[in-house]
């Protein structure tokens, strides 16, 4: 053989020795690939895009198809094929990477997100998380005793229905229904307790039973401060009466339950629940309508939903007591769960003189007047002659005749401050210290401005049978 012969032969060697080194690191690289491909095809985000089937049969027939093909040869050892495999298997890795983030069948972690676990629980800790999150709905021993109470005043509770007649040839019909309590049974009568706003302007007056039954009623009395009124029916169809309780010790936070006929007799003997959110709370009352203040009454506050044909139904204790006469809510959009009952306590008293004399008896001097600060300032210095410094007081309207305060010789324009030591700056404060603070036949003494003069005279107080709003 010539050297020339032996230059090609050596060079063919050689060169069939790189072909063979390059052909096996590749069939290597598919297999390495395969694995990786296959590991990536059987995590759970690839289940999270819509093509991720396709991805994995993509990737699977690629690498069967590089096994079919790739023919086992042996491995050399040297540093140049180390060298080479690492390369080119760094790049199929890189490229498959790039190609599989690109197509969103693997996603780059959020660092924002948060990391969930997904490690299996034991089944013990699954058992008692879950009993962890069971609420017991059976009746509590709070839900049985309220029960109980309400058996013991519900069918005390009746509808009242205000009948009126518009005129002479039409037939008389219901004008409006609100709530009551019968509190009393003896003699073949039994006694109903309502407000006033109830049965005021009402040509008669029927009680309906719970029964369904409807029995006329007999106004005994009203009292348009309190806004209590009391009604008389036959008791042959009276199953149960009311037990006065008190309230007195009452506490905010304590049960409440309201009993009534909100919206009229369609919804007779709705029971809400709720607290007491409230102890003496004063409420001023327009009773005429005219835009001023003429009373402020004390009541309590629940949030025991008292709703239109609530009124003069019945605010119960827990043990099934009666604590307060449902009257009034605040209705307005931004308010709720704001009601107001008369405590039982100060309803007593005019329950009493209502069923027996019909009328509520209290001191009386005979005037309307109106607060010295609603009256212009230049009235204040032409007509009353008042000095800069008496701001406060009411001033004399009218007198009636023959009333203390005719006699005491009180005149129109006098401007009252005082009675006894008690300031007086409104009609309200009138009221309220004659009726809370004295009696009638005690004699008092007024003090008074009359063109600018103070001066001072004494009356005895009389009963106020007969008065107007406006008077007292």
């Amino acid at each position: 053989m010539t050297n020339h012969d032996d230059r090609n032969y050596n060079k063919e060697l050689y060169q069939s020795s790189i072909d063979e080194t390059f052909q096996e690191e590749q069939n290597r690289n598919h297999q390495e690939n395969n694995t990786s491909q296959e590991f990536y095809r059987r995590q759970p985000e690839l289940d999270e895009t819509n093509n991720s089937e396709e991805n994995s049969e993509l990737i699977t027939t690629t690498v069967n198809n590089s096994q079919t093909e790739s023919v086992k040869r042996s491995k050399p050892k040297g540093k140049w094929s180390m060298f080479v495999s690492g390369l080119s298997g760094g790049l199929v890795v890189a490229v498959t990477g790039a190609v599989l983030l690109g197509t969103g069948v693997l996603q780059q972690p959020d660092s924002t997100n948060e990391v969930t676990e997904t490690t299996e629980t034991p089944s013990s800790i699954i058992e008692n998380d879950t009993s962890n999150d069971v609420i017991p709905t059976s009746a509590t021993n709070d839900d049985g005793s309220l029960s109980e109470a309400l058996s013991r005043v519900s069918d005390a509770v009746v509808g009242v229905s205000n009948i009126q007649q518009t005129d002479l040839w039409s037939q008389s019909e219901a004008g409006g229904t609100g709530s009551g309590v019968i509190y009393k049974q003896e003699n073949g009568s039994a006694y109903v307790v309502t407000n006033n706003h109830v049965v005021e302007g009402g040509n008669s007056v029927e009680v309906i039973l719970t029964n369904g039954d409807q029995v006329e009623a007999e106004v005994l009395g009203v009292d348009e401060l309190t806004d209590l009124a009391v009604l008389k029916i036959d008791d042959s169809k009276v199953t149960q009466v009311a037990t006065l309780g008190s309230s007195a010790n009452l506490g905010v936070g304590e049960t409440a339950i309201a009993i009534g006929n909100p919206l009229g007799t369609e919804f007779a003997g709705s029971v809400t629940k709720g607290i007491i959110s409230g102890l003496e709370r004063s409420v001023e009352m327009d009773l005429n309508s005219d835009g001023q203040a003429d009373w402020t009454t004390e009541v309590i506050q629940t949030d025991a939903a008292i709703n239109p044909g609530n009124s003069g139904g019945a605010l119960i204790n827990s043990q099934g007591e009666l604590i307060g006469i449902n009257s009034m809510k605040i209705a307005q959009e931004a308010v709720e769960g704001i009601g107001f009952a008369i405590p039982i306590d100060s309803a007593k008293p005019i329950i009493d003189q209502l069923e027996t004399s019909g009328n509520v008896a209290r001191p009386f001097i005979g005037i309307s007047a109106v607060a010295l600060n609603t009256v212009p300032d230049v009235h204040k210095q032409r007509t009353l002659n008042l000095d800069q410094n008496v701001t406060e007081g009411i001033v004399v309207a009218d007198t009636g005749a023959g009333t203390p305060a005719d006699t005491a010789g009180l005149e129109q324009y006098d401007v009252i401050t005082k009675i006894n030591d008690k300031e007086i700056t409104s009609m309200i404060d009138l009221k309220q210290y004659l009726y809370n603070e004295t009696e009638i036949g005690e004699e008092i003494t007024i003090t008074y401005y009359r063109d600018g003069q103070e001066q001072t005279t004494s009356l005895n107080l009389s009963n106020q049978e007969e008065s107007s709003q406006q008077t007292n």
